[in-house]
């Protein structure tokens, strides 16, 4: 099993930033690839982005490409991501996501072995 604590959620104004960080504890080695999803009121969950244990490789969705960064601290078993220029629309709940396999792209939300249980970013003037 692994588990997976997000932080670093809170309440922002548009343009502003915020760096939320995933701690995974457990068997972690068993875990390559890790996600960023967000689900707003009334919507669907979807990929933000993610990030492989093997080769480092990350994934954005199109909506954020050049204002989130994703990065990975192995040796600590912690995943970061940086937003940056945040808009009304990046506002909802924020999940980590592990797969054990490693994935090509942000994922679907079934190719996830595990969850955390989200924070909160709310982006409002």
């Amino acid at each position: 099993q692994v588990q997976l604590v997000e932080s670093g959620g809170g309440l922002v104004q548009p343009g502003g930033s915020l760096r939320l960080s995933c701690a995974a504890s457990g068997f972690t080695s068993e875990i390559d690839t890790i996600g960023w999803f967000r689900q707003a009121p009334g919507k669907a969950r979807e990929g933000v982005s993610s990030i492989s244990r093997s080769d480092g490789r990350t994934y954005y969705a199109d909506s954020v490409k050049g204002r989130f960064t994703i990065s990975r601290d192995n040796a600590n078993d912690m995943v970061y991501l940086q937003m940056n220029s945040l808009e009304l629309v990046d506002t909802g709940v924020y999940y980590c996501a592990a797969a054990r396999r490693r994935l090509y792209g942000l994922g679907f939300v079934a190719e996830y072995d595990y969850w955390g249980q989200g924070t909160q970013v709310t982006v409002s003037s």
